[in-house]
């Protein structure tokens, strides 16, 4: 597993857990948006700018498992978000030496490899899924930088929603990227869900397209708005900021 980063703990990324939140370095997009472009991207330096602009670490995967085992009785989960987990092989394995230690899991995943979820569902090795739906299928290549194999997409929100899973999608809504006409084609693409977060988009940090930096978000008022128009496709549509 390429580790990218860690940070020791999250009171707000797993549901009523205490969790750390384990990077996996690489990703199989390129979103204009991404806040994460030295995991996306790796480059010479990542150690030390993450730590210092992102405040988690690099290392290695004996030393995160030290960690871990030494924060087990005072953690309940691991969030594992990347990048993106599932273009990673070992993924399966590494989870299942983190649950030996007696932690939940949550899985952030961008939807791409439903045979990993799969495989991850049937093996109970996640406690909780959060996917990103970044855009509706008529914007989805234009919103990632790269080629998209929808029907992949799709599969993983069938088998998300079909899971037993506490599970949760997520979008980040940017200007120019999004609009408001944009949610009723997002919200039939995962009609019934149980939550759906649109997340206020944020440029005050190094972003993978620095064409993005410094652009103003949507205001809460527009947010609310946007949340409302999804409500009636999600048993529960909230802005998260």
């Amino acid at each position: 597993m390429i580790i990218g980063g860690l940070e020791k703990l999250t009171l707000l990324d797993y549901p009523d857990h205490l969790a750390a939140i384990v990077f996996t370095g690489g990703c199989n997009f390129r979103c204009h948006f991404c806040y994460n472009p030295l995991l996306v991207l790796p480059q010479e330096g990542l150690d030390e700018k993450i730590k210092k602009e992102k405040g988690f670490s690099q290392l290695s995967t004996e030393d995160l498992f030290l960690f871990l085992e030494s924060r087990a009785k005072r953690l309940d989960g691991v969030v594992i978000t990347g990048g993106e987990p599932t273009i990673h092989p070992d993924l399966p394995e590494f989870i299942k030496k983190i649950r030996g230690l007696g932690y939940d899991i949550k899985l952030d995943t961008n939807g791409t490899n439903p045979e990993m979820l799969e495989t991850l569902i049937k093996a109970k090795l996640i406690d909780y899924i959060a996917m990103d739906l970044k855009a509706p299928w008529t914007k989805y290549e234009a919103t990632v930088g790269v080629k998209v194999n929808y029907k992949n997409l799709l599969k993983s929100v069938k088998i998300i929603m079909a899971s037993g899973l506490p599970y949760e999608f997520r979008t980040t809504v940017v200007p120019g990227l999004l609009i408001k006409e944009d949610i009723a084609s997002m919200g039939e693409a995962i009609k019934g869900a149980d939550k759906w977060y649109l997340q206020l988009f944020k440029s005050d940090t190094d972003l993978l397209d620095q064409g993005y930096q410094a652009q103003a978000a949507y205001t809460n008022k527009e947010m609310a708005e946007l949340a409302a128009l999804g409500r009636p496709y999600v048993k529960l549509c909230e802005v998260r900021g």
